[in-house]
């Protein structure tokens, strides 16, 4: 991992695939040393092994193939989620203590990060009610059986929150297997399909990603 500056928050970015078990350990000892007051905040930006992870709301019956690639439970918000290499994760930990005490605020937050790097490439992304992340219009698919217009969810969010610190993020599909989402009901959301910014057309890489990630956490969250 290589720290790199930018603001008041420290972002780390790791080359290479990082176990989740591992991911998870080292996001809840920083936010437990940011709630003690003994290290900054941080964003650190990864890919994972192909892998499934249950939230808290996760229904068994949108696990498809429990078999195909390691499920972990984890104690963040939401339902099943797909990670894999190809969809860049945001593992945000931030001191709400010192952002202010507003979960709905935080998440709308997030979800305006995400929109602010979609728009990087000329991509409009929304948010919908009832409907967790970051979704695209598809004009180019046919609508679904009762008239809806089909939309694709190109990013994930789910977050936990202790001592009024964040951990967990987003995630954000660049160029990951799309099938591999066949595994699951992502986010418990039937219909709608899952889409990434190369199947889009958009020939964006990790690093593209990454420059407008940074770029639209300046714009939404501003410095501390």
């Amino acid at each position: 991992m290589r720290p790199e500056d930018a603001r008041m928050v420290e972002w780390i970015t790791s080359d290479t695939p990082v176990p989740y078990a591992e991911a998870v350990a080292f996001m809840e000892a920083r936010a437990e040393a940011i709630a003690r007051g003994e290290a900054g905040e941080a964003i650190w930006l990864l890919e994972h092994p192909p892998l499934y992870t249950a939230g808290t709301s996760a229904d068994p019956a949108d696990l498809r193939d429990p078999d195909r690639f390691p499920v972990f439970e984890t104690r963040r918000g939401g339902q099943y989620t797909y990670h894999g290499p190809g969809q860049r994760v945001a593992y945000v930990m931030l001191d709400l203590n010192t952002r202010g005490r507003d979960v709905r605020a935080f998440v709308q937050r997030l979800e305006a990060w995400v929109i602010a790097a979609l728009a990087e490439f000329n991509l409009r992304g929304e948010v919908r009610p009832g409907r967790v992340g970051v979704w695209v219009a598809r004009p180019d698919k046919p609508p679904l059986p009762d008239g809806t217009p089909r939309e694709d969810k190109i990013a994930a969010i789910g977050v936990r929150i202790r001592r009024w610190v964040t951990f967990h993020g987003i995630s954000v599909n660049v160029e990951p297997d799309l099938n591999h989402f066949e595994g699951i009901v992502p986010c418990g959301i039937e219909g709608h399909g899952v889409t990434s910014l190369v199947d889009l057309g958009l020939p964006v890489t990790m690093a593209d990603l990454d420059v407008a990630l940074k770029r639209g956490f300046n714009e939404v969250f501003g410095p501390d």
